[in-house]
């Protein structure tokens, strides 16, 4: 059975190095490790500095444009490895940042470590729960004391969450994961259109018709919840009323 978890483990962490690198091509990756050196220079017992060990440890540079994704490995104590790193983005999504990259990453997570659903299913839980962090940058939290942050994110309000606002992020989550699938499927599928054999047009017309299909869903969700918030905003922000 372990050998099985081993497999899709692997995939994720391949899949991680092999983007990495490709950032790195089109990067000056000397600043970023000037970074890091000016990290290691900080207290121990600061995230800054937390971060630089966390880095050397596993070997790792800083990645350019994710810098806030390191920190909050380092915050959150998420250690860098395949199912740690989607159980952080399962954090994330509960604590509000929902973007196209996160759901992408605990997309793929998700279908490939089932056995992980359920703790998967308590990190998102925890992510409500905590203060948000999606604005954090390490400009401005290295020098603080790791432990004290930490005290101040992790389930800072205990109040139990309303379902309203929890079927929304999920109903935001559904409408991105549903616009990624079908352009999966439609870039899957395109090539075998041009086909001469009409196996191919057969085959590949149906999964492409579906993934047009959850495309589109998927965009008229996300259009409708985004004109219904900025709705809200306008209301809240009106003198009039």
């Amino acid at each position: 059975m372990r050998h099985i978890q081993v497999i899709p483990e692997l995939i994720i962490k391949l899949a991680f190095h092999l983007s990495v690198w490709i950032i790195e091509r089109f990067h000056n990756m000397r600043l970023y490790d000037l970074q890091v050196d000016e990290l290691r220079k900080l207290e121990a017992g600061t995230l800054g500095r937390e971060v630089a060990d966390c880095l050397d440890t596993n070997k790792l540079r800083l990645v350019p444009g994710y810098e806030s994704h390191d920190l909050k490995h380092s915050l959150l104590d998420y250690k860098m490895t395949p199912v740690d790193e989607i159980r952080m983005q399962a954090f994330m999504i509960g604590n509000g940042n929902i973007s196209i990259p996160s759901i992408a990453i605990f997309t793929f997570g998700f279908i490939l470590l089932p056995y992980k659903w359920i703790q998967f299913a308590k990190d998102f839980r925890l992510g409500l729960n905590s203060k948000q962090i999606k604005e954090w940058t390490l400009g401005e939290y290295a020098d603080k004391d790791l432990i004290q942050l930490r005290k101040s994110v992790i389930l800072a309000d205990k109040t139990r969450y309303k379902l309203e606002p929890l079927l929304k992020k999920l109903a935001y989550v559904g409408s991105v994961s549903a616009m990624i699938a079908g352009i999966f499927g439609i870039v899957f599928c395109l090539p075998y259109l041009f086909s001469p054999l009409l196996e191919d047009l057969v085959g590949a017309g149906f999964p492409f018709v579906g993934g047009a299909i959850l495309f589109s869903a998927g965009l008229i969700s996300m259009t409708f919840q985004n004109k219904e918030r900025k709705g809200r905003n306008e209301t809240s922000y009106n003198p009039a009323i």
